[in-house]
């Protein structure tokens, strides 16, 4: 979901024109006494804006529940921002008990004003379902709306959308297209959409160069699963010259964030010595994390740990179990180890 953003520019009278200099001046203590006045007379502006004050806690202990007064007070006049704020509270769980019903609605009033960031909310509110029935093609209806104001969650949104064919035909190249206008904008989520686009030619020729491009741009930000994409480049020199050392070091940072994928690759790395010294505990250790997590492949390397006591005290009944969970969860590479081991003996 998304914050509240402050009008700088709208003013209503010169109390208000004060307010917003202080503002701009980080005079927190003048700006909350002059919207305090203006509120206490029933001015939406000021009563939006002290609600947002006590929801980023500036110039004020954060309070939620003072933030909720105020954007109901200023919601109530009809003022859009208020609802979207009621609306992020709702859905929150910020000084109210959560309620995705609330939210809907408050975000549905807001919507129909033209606030971007309502409307993007109201679309992913239809996508999951949450506080209305799903409908996709609701979804995508009001994720357009949005991101022809140009909001970049929206615009996101719509990538999606295209690439799942939810609510609209699956098509690749519009979904390029939303995610590049969003992945422009910094958002890290569409720039690692880029670069599986760009890894797997879909909606796009197949360029490895330019897929590392977009995964390092949402690395760098912190994205796991663009992190365990630089991963797989370096590890298989796709785009850039094979490098284990940087493979490990990629996968490591995603692994740590609990990405499934990279505690497997993690782990065969050390089982196999690639970019590291061989260390079959840290192996298991690796394999062990991904297989709690339900991750089919890493139930077949764990197998395998366990039929030969690598890094792990022997247990063919519990390599049997592993290889047969993963096989059933679709990992193929699980009935190999099954036959190559004769697993059934056990």
């Amino acid at each position: 979901m998304f914050s509240i953003a402050i009008c700088a520019t709208c003013t209503t009278g010169d109390d208000l024109d004060d307010e917003v200099t202080a503002y701009k001046k980080g005079d927190y203590k003048t700006e909350l006494k002059l919207l305090q006045k203006e509120a206490d007379k029933g001015n939406a502006v000021a009563q939006f804006r002290l609600g947002v004050m006590y929801d980023d806690g500036k110039g004020v202990v954060q309070d939620y529940k003072e933030a909720f007064k105020w954007y109901k007070l200023a919601a109530d006049q009809g003022f859009a921002g208020a609802q979207f704020g009621l609306g992020l509270m709702y859905a929150n769980g910020r000084g109210v008990p959560k309620n995705y019903k609330e939210a809907f609605k408050w975000y549905k009033l807001a919507a129909n004003q033209g606030h971007a960031g309502a409307q993007t909310n109201l679309g992913a509110m239809y996508a999951k379902g949450r506080g209305v029935a799903q409908d996709y093609k609701e979804a995508f209806k009001w994720y357009k709306l949005a991101a022809d104001q140009g909001h970049a969650g929206a615009q996101f949104g719509l990538g999606l959308m295209y690439a799942k064919g939810q609510g609209v035909v699956q098509n690749y190249k519009k979904a390029f297209k939303w995610f590049k206008l969003t992945a422009d904008q910094g958002h890290a989520d569409a720039q690692n959409n880029l670069g599986v686009m760009y890894a797997n030619g879909r909606g796009v020729p197949k360029d490895y160069k330019e897929a590392f491009k977009w995964f390092k741009l949402a690395a760098d930000q912190g994205h796991a699963g663009a992190q365990f994409g630089l991963g797989l480049m370096y590890a298989n020199g796709y785009g850039v010259a094979q490098d284990y050392k940087e493979a490990l070091k990629w996968y490591k940072l995603a692994a740590d964030q609990g990405h499934a994928g990279a505690q497997t690759n993690l782990g065969a790395m050390y089982a196999k010595g690639q970019g590291v010294v061989q260390n079959y505990k840290e192996a298991s250790k690796w394999f062990k994390l991904a297989a709690e997590q339900g991750f089919a492949l890493s139930k077949c390397f764990l197998a395998e740990m366990y039929i030969n006591g690598h890094g792990i005290k022997r247990n063919p009944s519990m390599a049997k179990k592993m290889a047969k969970e993963g096989y059933e969860a679709g990992a193929d590479y699980c009935k190999d180890v099954w036959e190559k081991y004769n697993l059934t003996n056990y």
